[in-house]
């Protein structure tokens, strides 16, 4: 009897950051119309879904995911009649579209917000997080800190109370605990279902419950400190996202839900996808990329320093993610998103073998068992936007990193090469649709910048076959058949300068050999028997078959397919 799998596990998603992907008005700032010019290229990658991030009204304090109008698009991207059409033209090719809904927290210009700021008799009150403060109020409740270094409370303007939020004091968390948000949150998600979108990318769903009691952490007298056994991945989690998802699918039984996960190890994401405890059908973890930390300062924020990828962890984080998820369609495949520096900077090599470490790390992710999810611009092997000035420095850590590291005696020179290596600014530039004054993207300056290239743009490559584009087409080809979205994942013993794993489907083994090094590298191959038929069937640049072994050139990849006869594996 043939396994019924869930239609998404035939998903290719590619993410798209839409003030930076294609503007078609003239202010430098990308929008809708721009993304429906371009879906018959996104079509031809293969891809069959769209992730967008927020486009919804917003202050942008925090790039959109600050949201004031869940129901209403920010004038900058353009009119619901453009998103409407967006969505028609999308399915009329056959992609499915899923938007970035914020479940955690509003904008303090939501109305929500404004009218709890009228007092707590508000009906509005209790849709936030309200407590007093200590010492006659003088002082927040506790001592925890947010995601954006300060505490996680703000005292509100016109009285004595303070209210909670993780993320910037504009804003506040919602209260998950209040059934009319989760009613009001749902309101929200049909809308847009019936408005015909597929699914959503859920951020931060996994703040949504706080320990009631908010208890101060064990810290000296005035410091505060991160506090995520408080504030992430606690028990109520699933059971708020079970009832949200259960209602969703009520009226829409195939909407799709992928979870912002950041900080949860594999089991806590095996259970946010148990069909019977959380609801969500793929999550995004943070936890795969182990860096080496050993090379950065303990003093300076951590997350804004180059360093280098542990491959070694790196493989053991993936084989686990891949055995505990295996079932449940596989991880969430992925190299880079919106608040990551690019992959071939940060672990390729944007400067010497640029094109063969693109294509390199392409076979080496997404050939694996899962969802793959590919971040607008990768496909063509984009880099690191180049900024040299610290005003250009949108993400709000970059100043506080800037100051303390020339505190600290560090040049300017090594503060901004680092900002330049590590920041999610740096993932934001323009994409690079061909070589003219602004890449294609605009006819102005864009709002982040874009580097300005030969080769690397979609004109150039589109057409080259030797192109990163062109190998990630092939690379997406190869994923969208039988053996590399059902079959059975092995990682393979090598030493460290390989990352190897074998598909295995119905008499048919691949295996995929990547060279993670920038030095030549030979991998002896096992035999197979002579009735076997092995074969490559993706390639990069610089590798060579001799016999029972293969020699990878510098960020060398290679995929080849073994036929068997019945009973031969």
């Amino acid at each position: 009897m043939e396994q019924h799998h869930p239609w998404w596990h035939r998903t290719i998603l590619y993410q798209i950051y839409p003030m930076s992907f294609q503007d078609t008005n003239a202010d430098g700032i990308g929008d809708i119309p721009g993304i429906t010019k371009r879906l018959d290229y996104i079509q031809s990658l293969g891809v069959n879904m769209i992730w967008l991030n927020p486009i919804f009204a917003s202050p942008k304090v925090d790039h959109g995911y600050d949201v004031a109008d869940y129901m209403e698009i920010d004038p900058q991207f353009g009119t619901m009649k453009d998103v409407e059409e967006f969505i028609r033209e999308a399915h009329n090719r056959g992609i499915k579209i899923i938007f970035d809904l914020v479940l955690n927290h509003t904008s303090d210009q939501h109305p929500w917000f404004q009218e709890a700021l009228k007092g707590k008799d508000n009906p509005y009150r209790n849709y936030y997080i309200w407590k007093d403060g200590k010492n006659g109020g003088t002082e927040p409740p506790n001592n925890w800190q947010g995601f954006f270094r300060s505490s996680v409370w703000e005292k509100e303007p016109n009285d004595d109370q303070y209210y909670f939020h993780l993320f910037a004091k504009e804003m506040p968390d919602l209260n998950w605990e209040n059934p009319d948000v989760r009613r009001a949150m749902e309101d929200v998600a049909l809308f847009w279902m019936d408005k015909g979108i597929d699914g959503f990318r859920l951020d931060a769903f996994i703040h949504l419950h706080k320990e009631e009691s908010f208890p101060d952490l064990d810290l000296p007298e005035g410091q505060i400190g991160i506090a995520e056994q408080y504030y992430a991945n606690l028990p109520k989690v699933n059971q708020y996202m079970k009832i949200f998802t259960t209602d969703l699918r009520e009226h829409f039984p195939d909407v799709y839900i992928l979870g912002e996960a950041a900080s949860a190890n594999v089991e806590l994401a095996r259970s946010y996808c148990d069909p019977e405890q959380g609801g969500c059908d793929s999550v995004i973890t943070f936890n795969y990329f182990t860096m080496d930390e050993d090379a950065k300062d303990p003093d300076l924020n951590g997350s804004m320093q180059k360093s280098n990828l542990l491959f070694d962890r790196f493989k053991a984080n993936m084989d686990e993610w891949q055995q505990m998820m295996a079932d449940v369609g596989g991880p969430v495949l992925y190299w880079n998103n919106h608040d990551m520096a690019r992959v071939v900077s940060r672990i390729g090599d944007d400067r010497i073998y640029r094109d063969n470490s693109a294509k390199m790390l392409a076979t080496l992710m997404y050939l694996q068992k899962g969802i793959p999810l590919i971040y607008n611009g990768e496909e063509i092997g984009m880099k690191n936007l180049y900024i040299d000035r610290l005003e250009d420095f949108h993400a709000p850590e970059a100043a506080d990193f800037y100051e303390a590291a020339l505190e600290r005696g560090y040049t300017r020179e090594w503060i901004l090469y680092n900002m330049r290596e590590t920041s999610k600014d740096a993932a934001r530039g323009g994409m690079q649709w061909d070589d003219s004054e602004f890449a294609g993207f605009s006819t102005v300056k864009p709002w982040s910048g874009v580097n300005v290239e030969h080769t690397y743009n979609v004109r150039d490559q589109v057409y080259d076959p030797n192109s990163v584009l062109i190998h990630y087409k092939k690379v997406l080809d190869l994923k969208r058949t039988d053996l590399f979205t059902y079959g059975e994942y092995r990682l393979l013993e090598t030493e460290e300068h390989f990352y190897a794993y074998e598909r295995e489907l119905n008499n048919k083994v691949a295996t995929i050999i990547c060279n993670v090094t920038d030095e030549v590298q030979t991998y002896q191959l096992d035999s197979v028997p002579d009735s076997a038929y092995r074969r490559p069937i993706v390639e990069n640049e610089g590798v060579r078959m001799i016999r029972d072994s293969v020699r990878l050139g510098p960020y060398g990849a290679i995929v080849l397919l073994t036929d068997y006869e019945e009973g031969e594996i």
